[in-house]
C-alpha cells in the first residue's frame, strides 16, 4: 500500500503564456479540476487541495467538491505556495504531501502514487519525484524536456544526481541508461518544505531555473521513481485545444 499523503495543487490566474489557464473550462469543467479529479483517483492520497491566489479558482474548486485554500499572490514557486498552504492548514510537521502541478490535467494516478512512494523512502530533509523515458533524440534535446540523471538504486527508487535542460548525459559511449525525462512532481513532508526554503538559491538552480536543483546544491538527497508516463502540461492555448480534443474523443 503506497504512503497516505496529501495531494496539493498549486494554481495561479496569471500565466504568461495562457492567461487564466487553470480556469479555462472548454471541457465542461475547469482545468484545475481535472487535476483535481486525477489526484483524487490515486492510491495513496487521502486529501486533494488547492493553494491558490484567486478567488475565482477557489470559488471554482469548491463549486466540484473539492477544498481550496488562499495564499499570497507573492510566491516565487510552487514549494513556497505549498509552506504558506501547509501552515494555513495547520499540517503536522511528518505529513507527507504530494506536489501535483495546476496545468497536468492528465496526470496519472499511478505517477502521483510513485511521487509518494519515492518521498516515503526520503529520512529527513530531502524529496521524492519521478522520472520516465525519453525515447526520441527530439525530446532529448528539446531545452524544455528536463532531463534527469540517476546514481544508485534505493529501494524501489534511485537516487537523482542532477538536472539539467542540457542534452545530460552526454551519450559518447552505447549508455548502459537510457536517458531519463524528469516529470515535475515532488513528495516531502512539510518539515521538509520548510527546510527548502531556509536554503539559499543555488547558482545550477539559477543557472537552470529549475528549483530542484537548490536540494542537490545543498548535499540533499532527491530520490526518483521510473514510471512509463505519457502525459504532459499545459502552457499554451494549442496545448489546451489539443487536450480538449483528447477529452471529446473519450467521451464519445
Amino acid at each position: 500500500m503506497p504512503a497516505r499523503a496529501v495531494a496539493i495543487i498549486p494554481a495561479r490566474l496569471g500565466s504568461t503564456r495562457f492567461p487564466a489557464k487553470a480556469l479555462a473550462d472548454q471541457t465542461g469543467k475547469p482545468l484545475v479540476v481535472h487535476v483535481c479529479e486525477q489526484a483524487n483517483k490515486a492510491e495513496s492520497i487521502d486529501r486533494v487541495i488547492v493553494a491558490t491566489d484567486s478567488d475565482e479558482i477557489r470559488s471554482a474548486v469548491e463549486s466540484h467538491g473539492f477544498e481550496a485554500v488562499m495564499t499570497s499572490i507573492d510566491h516565487e514557486n510552487g514549494t513556497s505556495r505549498l509552506a504558506e498552504a501547509s501552515q494555513v492548514l495547520a499540517l503536522d510537521d511528518d505529513q507527507l504531501i504530494v506536489n501535483v502541478q495546476g496545468d497536468e490535467p492528465e496526470i496519472e494516478p499511478a505517477v502521483i502514487d510513485a511521487a509518494g512512494s519515492a518521498g516515503a523512502m526520503i529520512s529527513g530533509v530531502g524529496a521524492g519525484t519521478v522520472v520516465t523515458r525519453i525515447y526520441t533524440d527530439e525530446d532529448f534535446r528539446n531545452p524544455n524536456i528536463v532531463k534527469a540523471v540517476l546514481g544508485a538504486q534505493r529501494g524501489d527508487a534511485r537516487s537523482a544526481m542532477y538536472f539539467s535542460r542540457a542534452t545530460v548525459p552526454f551519450p559518447r559511449n552505447s549508455p548502459s541508461d537510457p536517458p531519463f525525462r524528469h516529470v515535475g512532481i515532488y513528495a516531502y513532508t512539510v518539515a521538509s518544505i520548510r527546510a527548502y526554503l531556509d536554503l539559499v538559491p543555488s547558482a545550477t538552480e539559477q543557472t537552470e531555473s529549475l528549483e530542484q536543483l537548490r536540494w542537490l546544491a545543498h548535499g540533499y538527497p532527491i530520490l526518483a521513481s521510473i514510471v512509463e508516463s505519457a502525459h504532459s502540461g499545459i502552457d499554451t492555448p494549442e496545448q489546451y485545444r489539443a487536450f480538449v480534443e483528447r477529452h471529446q474523443q473519450k467521451m464519445t
